[in-house]
């Protein structure tokens, strides 16, 4: 399993907006996807209008590939592109260790 994290700027103004579209695209558009297996959006306490969204997928190719070069990008930006301040920043990750409850 691959964890996709993008480190999302928004105007702090709008942010009971941005978060209920960032709801909105993952679980209407994301989540249609191949390989996607959930997902979840953090606020920072400290830096007001920053988020992180952790998307997890089956493999690195299911985003890069399958969600980010099909029809459903142009879905998922038209819903939460016009928040973003600056364009996120997206890294991909592989679990290497895990405590036994989570």
């Amino acid at each position: 399993m691959i964890l996709e994290v993008a480190d999302i700027r928004v105007d702090p103004a709008r942010a009971t907006e941005f978060e209920a579209a960032i709801r909105h695209g993952a679980e209407t558009v994301a989540s249609r996807a191949t390989g996607f297996r959930g997902y979840k959006v953090n606020r920072s306490v400290e830096s007001p209008g920053r988020y992180l969204l952790m998307i997890y997928w089956d493999t690195l190719e299911d985003h890069t590939v399958g969600f980010r070069q099909g029809p459903l990008f142009g879905e998922w930006r038209a819903i939460v592109g016009p928040f973003f301040a600056a364009p996120p920043h997206v890294e991909h990750f592989e679990l290497v260790a895990k405590s036994a409850g989570g």
